[in-house]
């Protein structure tokens, strides 16, 4: 089931716990603020929440993570991995309860970060036995579609849990779909990062071709445009690849990490993905060289053999 667009006014005057304030939750945090939702918010590192807290008035920075679901009509988490969901939905972040704890009856928690499918489904399993209901609903679209809330938004759980979802998510992205249950909402994501890490890597491949023999990749893109071959990764970063502008939007570490879970994914289904495994490698070399942190178009010094530095 898609949603279409529909930016409404349903959670003005409401209350969003909202935990992680990275590239993609600092955005989320304005597009929450701007339809007039009040925000309680943490970070494991507190200035940037400190730092929120200057720009936006109906924010209040929480302590612990065990404090932002009080008075909360919904949790969101937007964390790195699933070991740091863990750790603040049931773990020792800051408190060694864990937020779980503090969720009332019936509350519901969407964890829109990219989370290993396996461990989502174990989460949501927890989560039920104390009353609460879990979403996955992973994003793709990167910081420009977070700060315009244009993100597309792949969700997995109950048909009852996705409507609760809806007015909060609708605030955020563009094209929402829910998928099916717990932990398809992960799987989805697994496979759009699949699609992107295997597309960067062609068009760096492609790039590192024409460069070989004397054409510029800026002409190949332009040729591209338009046949088989268009696509979004080929005009963002493939632009970013000819401008050498690798400022990270999604990082080479969080593709890397997406990669190695959708492989694990696949032996746990007895299946196997050939290609992927033999990209990894090229995500491998750039954690390797101390390029983790570079945007993951950078994907391309590993093809021609650069170093670079994070600014």
């Amino acid at each position: 089931m898609t949603m279409a667009p529909n930016k409404t006014e349903e959670v003005a005057g409401l209350t969003v716990g909202l935990i992680g304030l990275g590239l993609m939750g600092t955005p989320m945090a304005h597009k929450f603020s701007q339809s007039g939702a009040i925000l309680r918010v943490w970070n494991r590192d507190q200035s940037k929440s400190s730092q929120l807290a200057t720009k936006l008035d109906n924010l209040y920075v929480c302590k612990t993570p065990c404090e932002v679901p009080e008075g909360a009509d919904v949790t969101i988490l937007m964390l790195t991995d699933a070991d740091a969901v863990d750790d603040v939905v049931f773990g020792a972040a800051g408190n060694s309860k864990g937020l779980a704890n503090n969720l009332r009856p019936g509350s519901l928690l969407i964890d829109m970060g990219t989370t290993s499918v396996l461990k989502t489904r174990a989460f949501a399993a927890k989560l039920q036995v104390s009353g609460s209901e879990w979403v996955d609903a992973p994003v793709s679209g990167g910081t420009t579609a977070a700060e315009s809330g244009t993100l597309t938004i792949m969700v997995g759980g109950s048909n009852q849990a996705f409507k609760k979802s809806l007015p909060w998510l609708q605030i955020l992205g563009e094209r929402i779909t829910h998928v099916g249950d717990t932990g398809a909402g992960q799987i989805a994501k697994s496979a759009n990062q699949m699609i992107v890490g295997l597309t960067i890597g062609a068009v760096a491949e492609a790039f590192t071709l024409a460069n070989a023999n004397g054409v510029e990749p800026e002409k190949i893109r332009e040729a591209l445009f338009g046949g088989f071959a268009h696509s979004r990764i080929l005009e963002l970063h493939g632009e970013r690849m000819i401008k050498e502008d690798f400022q990270a939007r999604a990082k080479c570490s969080i593709q890397r990490k997406d990669i190695k879970e959708a492989i694990e994914l696949a032996s746990a289904s007895n299946c196997q993905l050939p290609s992927l495994e033999t990209n990894l490698k090229l995500w491998d070399y750039m954690i390797e060289e101390n390029m983790g942190d570079l945007d993951h178009s950078a994907l391309l010094l590993a093809i021609s053999g650069q170093k670079k530095e994070a600014p």
